[in-house]
């Protein structure tokens, strides 16, 4: 049985930001890494289910050059 969570909106957001720090940093050698990642990216994939009107705004935030070159 799952067991439910309450997170705040803000929390979701400071943790999904960490996994994707933590993504683009890793460097995968061995079978342990592969599965590091795996683990951090299904783990992204859950975050941003959370909050589905981020996912929106990073898509529609990269489809726009002037965007990028601000952050």
């Amino acid at each position: 049985m799952e067991e439910t969570m309450s997170l705040s909106k803000r929390s979701v957001e400071t943790l999904l930001d960490l996994v994707e720090i933590k993504l683009s940093c890793i460097e995968v050698f061995d079978r342990e890494d592969q599965r590091e990642r795996h683990s951090l990216e299904a783990a992204r994939k859950e975050l941003t289910a959370l909050i589905p009107q981020r996912g929106a705004a990073k898509a529609s935030a990269a489809a726009r050059p002037e965007m990028r070159a601000q952050h």
